[in-house]
């Protein structure tokens, strides 16, 4: 070794090359003897040499970028376990002979440490995003013990200033590793070693200060927004002065703001993200404080996360995991707080768990549902899951983040007992009041989808009358519920035949025990008529609970707005929903007088008279049958030749059913109109052969009709045939020459308009319209040849040779 006195020696009697060699030769020797003496920690300073080159040669090549980190990554990860080998700087310095040795040794394993700073530093100025190569350095300390982990948290305290330095004035950053990183670093924060709290405090400073560099239009906007927060912002540091943000020392609270207010939504969620899977971890410590800068940061901040659903699963995943009760308790906070915030992502995302519902799920429902101030937003959100129909397949298939979950819709079973939970709940008292119709209404309707639908779970419970049942009570209907009970309502339920009258009695026993919500409620249901349609089955239900409420708390006629409904109804696509309209109205029929707009109510059901529903029309003649035999004559008379008109498209129906009561209904519609000759006259004529052509009808009930409308016909216009329509001289032949002989003698205007119509028939479908409009054309011919034109009698041979 050199001896001391060359090495203090400060002037030398040798010059030019001659000191220069020497020198070096002093070098050489001094860091032999090093090498010797410390061994280890001279080949950790040579495979740094080593490392660094390696780094430094994969930032100058054209390698993919993610294979590039990996590779400097694994190599970082080699050198750190490196450093963690070689002894402490004591340890080292006992090495050392005597001073020199000792001041050489720490100057070697200072320069190790340097070096790999400087490693880092080189990584970070090329490219922002390997600050993650720091998050990761965290999690190898944390393994390590604790002489370097404050030797660690120094190097990354200052490669944080150093990038901090680098971006300022930067409009945008790419260091997507923030959050991350900015959640280990929260949590040395709080380490119970002050240096490496100071260093790591520190270190959280300058990574916000990167953070507000990110962009900085969406951070002023977030302070805009959060000037109440404002006194917590980190202050500037003096120029040129190492300062330490002493508030981000142990105050979580503090830590908590700093870091919600800085990050951007995507980094601060992956800040909660990293906190949230450090609470099922074996160390105690980490995890309860993890737990407490987590619920601090929601407490402010939750309106900022972004994959609400992916926490979600993760603290569904902890509950289940069989957590310590007061970590339970904590993991039912956090959904908590992001109901708050997030109240409709939150129960969307409970109602897509599987059916029924376990006991996590229900806890995790009680949360979502502990404060009142969200209770309209998620009673709201819950209702408009209830417009689904369970068992319906989506139009898409999607893949589901669970395998209990297929393309078919239940999520609203799943909302269905999740308003079982959520009802009784005291936070929920004035919201369930809020939104009792709506509620009514969905369960009613989800309690029929139920029954009609073969849902995808072996559970037999129903929990759509459930939760009806449940909304009863807690709105102090419970003596409607027991009323329900003892009429055998909620076991009929289930059986589709009793599917209507179940909602029938509901709406029945509500208006018995007068209901006070009933206002609130039916203006509800006026609402959801008269916006647009939704399935069919739904304005069935809403129609018959409508129909019920207005009959027990309204005399005939309805309000005007109410009757509109119906009106409007009668022509609806929904043949169930005509039906149900005709129904109401024929009962209107005492006091059609007294209704208003009584023509625009008829003529809605003459429309419905062209339904491809048979049974809507048959509803409809008799409808309409009902209310005229009540209508004010005067009324009836001038709506006369509109509604005879509307008959005879029917006279020659598909259904025999239908042509029997048209034709009858039309006879009776003469004999109400007996006094008015001159209307009369012509109505008979208009349908006088339709009325002998159908005599021949196949169908014993349509003859009849015929016979019937014939005689008062015959009566109104004063001919003497009834004796040939009765069964014991019928006869179709002689009925008709008897017809053709009056209408000669009465009113052979008609001849050439009579045989017109009859030709028609000539083409029909039927045999027997064929033959009986031959025999009445050729006897109209016969009597009144002398009355028509050559031209005429040559187009009647021709359609008949046709």
């Amino acid at each position: 070794m050199i001896p001391k006195t060359h090495k203090s020696r400060k002037s030398s009697r040798y010059s030019g090359e001659r000191g220069t060699s020497l020198q070096i030769l002093h070098s050489t020797m001094k860091w032999l003897h090093i090498e010797q003496i410390a061994a280890k920690l001279w080949d950790t300073y040579s495979a740094l040499l080593s490392h660094q080159a390696m780094i430094l040669a994969m930032n100058s090549s054209f390698v993919d970028p993610l294979i590039q980190f990996e590779s400097q990554l694994s190599i970082i990860e080699s050198t750190f376990k490196m450093l963690c080998s070689i002894p402490t700087l004591d340890t080292v310095k006992d090495m050392g002979k005597n001073e020199d040795d000792k001041e050489d040794l720490e100057l070697l394993y200072r320069t190790i440490f340097n070096l790999f700073e400087d490693t880092l530093l080189m990584l970070v100025y090329k490219d922002l995003y390997k600050l993650q190569i720091l998050k990761e350095m965290i999690t190898w300390m944390n393994q390590e013990s604790s002489f370097l982990q404050e030797r660690a948290m120094t190097i990354i305290s200052r490669v944080l200033s150093f990038a901090s330095r680098k971006v300022k004035g930067y409009t945008s950053v790419d260091a997507p590793c923030l959050g991350v990183l900015a959640a280990e670093l929260s949590l040395l924060c709080t380490h119970s070693d002050p240096s490496i709290t100071q260093q790591a405090s520190l270190g959280m400073y300058h990574l916000l200060c990167i953070a507000k560099c990110q962009n900085a239009d969406t951070v002023k906007t977030a302070n805009a927004k959060n000037e109440r927060y404002m006194e917590n912002s980190l202050p500037i540091p003096p120029a040129g002065i190492e300062y330490l943000p002493k508030i981000l020392q142990q105050d979580k609270t503090k830590i908590a703001q700093n870091i919600g207010q800085a990050l951007l939504p995507g980094l601060l969620t992956d800040f909660v993200w990293s906190l949230l899977i450090k609470i099922p971890l074996p160390n105690v410590t980490t995890a309860y404080e993890a737990a407490i800068l987590l619920t601090l940061t929601l407490e402010y901040y939750a309106q900022k996360i972004t994959m609400v659903s992916k926490i979600m699963d993760e603290i569904y995943k902890q509950l289940q995991e069989n957590s310590s009760p007061s970590m339970k308790q904590v993991l039912l906070w956090l959904i908590t707080l992001l109901t708050r915030t997030s109240p409709k992502k939150v129960i969307f995302h409970l109602m897509d768990y599987s059916v029924p519902a376990n006991s996590t799920l229900i806890l995790m429902w009680q949360a979502a549902g502990l404060e009142s101030q969200v209770a309209p937003q998620v009673l709201k959100t819950i209702l408009l899951i209830l417009k689904g129909k369970p068992g319906e397949k989506h139009k898409i298939m999607v893949q589901r983040r669970r395998l209990s979950v297929d393309s078919v819709n239940m999520m609203p079973v799943a909302a269905s007992q999740a308003l079982s939970t959520l009802l009784p709940l005291k936070s929920y008292k004035k919201a369930v009041a809020q939104f009792f119709p709506q509620l009514l209404m969905a369960l009613l309707l989800q309690q029929f989808y139920s029954s009609e639908v073969k849902l995808l779970t072996k559970n037999t419970v129903c929990y759509a009358q459930e939760a009806l049942r449940t909304l009863l009570t807690c709105s102090g209907l419970q003596e409607v519920d027991s009323a329900l009970k003892k009429k055998n309502c909620w076991s009929q339920f289930s059986q589709t035949l009793f599917h209507h009258h179940s909602v029938y009695l509901i709406a029945k026993t509500l208006s018995e025990h007068k209901f006070p919500q009933f206002p609130e409620t039916l203006r509800y249901l006026y609402k959801l008529s008269v916006e647009d349609p939704r399935r069919s089955e739904d304005m069935v239900i809403t129609i018959i609970f409508l129909t019920e409420l207005l009959n027990n708390f309204f005399k005939d006629p309805f309000p005007e707005e109410f009757l509109s409904l119906f009106r409007n109804w009668v022509n609806d696509p929904n043949p169930a929903v005509c039906k149900l309209s005709l129904q109401k109205i024929a009962t209107m029929a005492p006091v059609i007088n007294e209704t208003e707009n009584v023509c625009n109510l008829l003529f809605s059901i003459i429309d419905a008279f062209f339904s491809k529903d048979n049974n809507v029309v048959i509803r409809a003649l008799l409808t309409l049958r009902r209310l005229l035999i009540k209508l004010d004559k005067t009324t009836y008379s001038s709506l006369c030749s509109r509604i005879a008109s509307s008959y005879y498209p029917l006279m020659d129906h598909s259904n025999a059913g239908i042509r029997s009561m048209a034709i009858r209904h039309f006879g009776e519609l003469l004999q109400d109109m007996s006094h008015h000759t001159r209307v009369l006259n012509d109505l008979v004529i208009d349908s006088l052969v339709p009325l002998i052509l159908f005599l021949e009808d196949t169908e014993k009930r349509v003859f009849q009709a015929c016979m019937y409308t014939l005689e008062v016909c015959a009566s109104s216009l004063h001919w003497f045939t009834t004796h040939l329509l009765s069964d014991e001289y019928y006869s179709y032949e002689l009925v008709v020459l008897d017809i053709c002989n009056n209408i000669l003698v009465s009113h052979k205007q008609y001849i050439t308009e009579l045989l017109s119509d009859a030709l028609g028939y000539l083409r029909s479908s039927r045999a027997y319209l064929r033959r009986a409009s031959i025999i009445l054309v050729g006897y109209f011919t016969k009597l009144s040849g002398h009355l028509l034109l050559k031209d005429e009698i040559e187009v009647i041979s021709e359609e008949i040779l046709n």
